[in-house]
């Protein structure tokens, strides 16, 4: 496909298109309270971290999203990929922001396709801009909580065991995760509670048309993991399980 990637600090214009543009994050995930903070700012207050893909007639198709942060820097105690990664690397950046502290990592947030377009390479496309938009920025790296695409095919197979499980050509099972290794990404480990969504019954009903009038795990679909009711105590958790994926630049 004729496209043209390039970053919203050169086409503010584009922002309002890029964050209308319709995605594939089921409705549960967008209720994730860190998400739904500081997603929307990172366009806004990031916008060289901010890319957006155009075709020709100037239709957006695609967005990547990412989010620098200081990782080793001596006055944070981290160093190390987060656990909490997807919640956590938002928290961070935007403190790191807030705080004037200088960024050494790039993390990617979404890479993002309008539902008629996918399955034509371009998150691929979209994944090596955003590696290369890290490097011109002056960053080594680019690390990312990815969301395995078809774990919620198997959502009760440990993450552990999901993330490092290959095909025959030695390649990740799942496709999302084949696509960062393919770009030359190495899987470097589990964040295990990367996004976490707690809501009432009644809002997860309202979010999933299903009934959750029993107490237990509730396999929701899209859910990478079934999401725990309690039915005493009348609210239900969902704990996000990503995958570490790190990329050179």
């Amino acid at each position: 496909m004729d496209l043209t990637i390039t970053t919203l600090a050169r086409r503010p214009e584009l922002a309002d298109a890029a964050l209308l543009m319709p995605d594939a994050w089921p409705e549960f995930i967008q209720h994730d309270p860190v998400g739904r903070q500081y997603f929307g700012r990172i366009a806004a207050e990031l916008p060289e971290y901010s890319l957006v893909a155009t075709e020709p007639d100037g239709t957006v198709v695609a967005r990547g999203f990412s989010v620098p942060f200081a990782l080793t820097a001596v006055d944070v105690p981290r160093g190390e990929l987060p656990d909490a990664g997807w919640d956590q690397v938002l928290l961070w950046a935007f403190a790191d922001l807030r705080d004037g502290r200088v960024p050494d990592t790039v993390s990617a947030i979404e890479i993002a396709v309008a539902g008629d377009r996918r399955g034509r390479g371009i998150s691929g496309r979209m994944l090596t801009a955003m590696r290369e938009n890290a490097g011109r920025l002056g960053f080594g790296e680019v690390v990312a909580p990815v969301r395995p695409n078809a774990k919620h095919l198997e959502m009760r197979a440990p993450i552990e065991e999901y993330a490092y499980r290959t095909r025959e050509d030695g390649l990740p099972h799942d496709p999302w995760l084949r696509v960062h290794v393919r770009a030359g990404g190495e899987i470097v480990g589990i964040a295990a509670e990367s996004m976490r969504v707690t809501g009432s019954l009644e809002q997860w009903r309202k979010w999933t048309g299903l009934p959750f009038d029993e107490a237990g795990d509730v396999e929701v679909p899209g859910a990478l993991t079934p999401v725990r009711c309690s039915v005493q105590r009348g609210y239900a958790v969902y704990v996000e399980p990503n995958v570490w994926v790190r990329h050179r630049v």
